[in-house]
């Protein structure tokens, strides 16, 4: 047991720092090999932000733990809404000012409410993931081509401040990264899954919970550095951005690898507490008398609603 927690802990770890050096690597080796600025913008908070549970979720369905892979998605969803927006918006009301996020709030909504239409059957098909990973794909070409039309680009601006780095660092940054997000994913799950086992926990509930916060932790790394320079407005955009990535590509991604049965308590509980906590975000974030912005109460109300919904699942565990 003592082996396992150390494995999980050690990996959490790895898995932040590995996150956090693939994304910047990435980034400085799209920009030096020619890519707009937009596009590594999409990348690096689409796929970059979302790597750990996009690489957890898919050794997790390889492995034969699915029911890890469907909780770490909808777990880390409530994870990035009820505790990491949550705690930023309690140390900095949350500006909503931009355009592009009052047309992808709704969308999530709508992404949400897909996939619960998907899995209400019990399972998760091939057919079902295609629908998802498809839908992603066409989602990032629009969000390019919308972006393309906007000159002055919040997104565009935001990657074109950031530091210039040596090819030999890029490159470094880039594979170490890979190698030890890759690493790191296989020994969480591993130490994950023994726990669960000798709890008696099942693997969705050490997904939601245990998995979910420690792959959640880039974009609260994130929204945390985006507080101290000022921009606390782009935490928002980076969950919105990573929880439609959960949704469409890590469930994506794990059904197309091995298609699974579907608990119903996921179907019951967790998708429409995800729904629930999707469109209250939604209606403090655009609400005309929040004044276009998430206030410090309506921040502690989310993350008290977070502090529940993980105290629940533990205590029913």
């Amino acid at each position: 047991m003592l082996i396992a927690v150390l494995a999980t802990i050690v990996g959490l770890a790895a898995l932040a720092w590995s996150a956090d050096h693939f994304v910047s690597g990435a980034s400085a080796v799209a920009r030096r090999l020619g890519m707009s600025p937009l596009l590594v913008g999409m990348l690096v908070i689409g796929f970059g932000t979302s790597a750990p549970e996009l690489v957890v979720s898919g050794f997790a369905a390889a492995g034969g733990n699915p029911e890890l892979a469907i909780g770490n998605a909808f777990g880390s969803n409530v994870a990035n809404i009820g505790l990491i927006l949550g705690i930023t918006a309690v140390v900095m009301p949350i500006l909503v000012h931009r355009g592009v996020l009052k047309r992808e709030l709704p969308f999530l909504i709508v992404v949400t409410i897909v996939a619960w239409l998907l899995l209400a059957d019990g399972e998760l098909s091939r057919l079902d993931a295609a629908v998802l990973f498809g839908t992603l794909l066409l989602q990032i070409v629009w969000s390019i081509l919308e972006g393309r039309r906007n000159a002055a680009d919040e997104l565009a601006k935001e990657v074109g401040r950031a530091p210039a780095m040596a090819a030999w660092r890029a490159w470094t940054s880039l594979l170490a990264g890979l190698v030890l997000l890759v690493l790191s994913s296989r020994l969480l799950v591993w130490g994950a899954v023994d726990i669960a086992e000798r709890l008696g926990w099942s693997d969705l509930v050490i997904g939601l919970t245990v998995v979910a916060i420690g792959t959640s932790a880039p974009e609260l790394a994130s929204a945390l550095a985006a507080v101290r320079k000022g921009e606390n407005d782009m935490a928002l955009g980076n969950v919105i951005g990573s929880n439609l990535f959960n949704t469409l590509g890590v469930l994506g991604v794990a059904g197309l690898i091995a298609p699974a049965a579907v608990a119903p308590e996921v179907v019951t509980r967790d998708v429409p507490f995800t729904l629930g906590l999707t469109i209250l975000l939604v209606v403090f974030a655009l609400w005309p008398r929040s004044r276009g912005r998430i206030s410090r109460r309506e921040g502690a109300s989310l993350f008290v609603l977070w502090v529940a919904y993980t105290v629940y699942l533990l205590l029913t565990a």
